[in-house]
């Protein structure tokens, strides 16, 4: 299944908007995405075919990931925290559109 990604990686400078998302697979993004996710000001962002959009933030102090979906109308997200496996897990098997329903374990944080 592919997705669209966009994404920002800090220390190499590289980064891709989300209105000019590149395909990929779920397993590219598990090869070539995750272990750039290094710094707390990087991020990764995955649209859905219904261009629902599941973003990835990396904490490496804690070790972990911040898996949300956001909801702009909101101003609101469904969201998790997992590690790298978990990460790994959820990548390879997602659904064609996120949502809280699509995604098990997200929970609802107003910003």
């Amino acid at each position: 299944m592919h997705f669209h990604v966009f994404y920002l990686i800090n220390r190499s400078g590289e980064s891709v908007s989300s209105t000019s998302a590149v395909p990929m697979s779920a397993k590219a993004i598990c090869e070539q995405m995750l272990d750039r996710l290094q710094s707390e000001d990087d991020y990764l962002g995955i649209i859905g075919s219904d261009d629902s959009t599941l973003q990835i933030l990396p904490e490496p102090d804690n070790q972990r990931y911040y898996v949300e979906v956001p909801i702009d109308a909101a101003k609101a997200s469904y969201g998790c925290y997992v590690d790298r496996a978990e990460l790994e897990a959820l990548v390879r098997s997602l659904p064609q559109s996120f949502d809280e329903k699509t995604i098990p374990g997200l929970t609802y944080r107003p910003w």
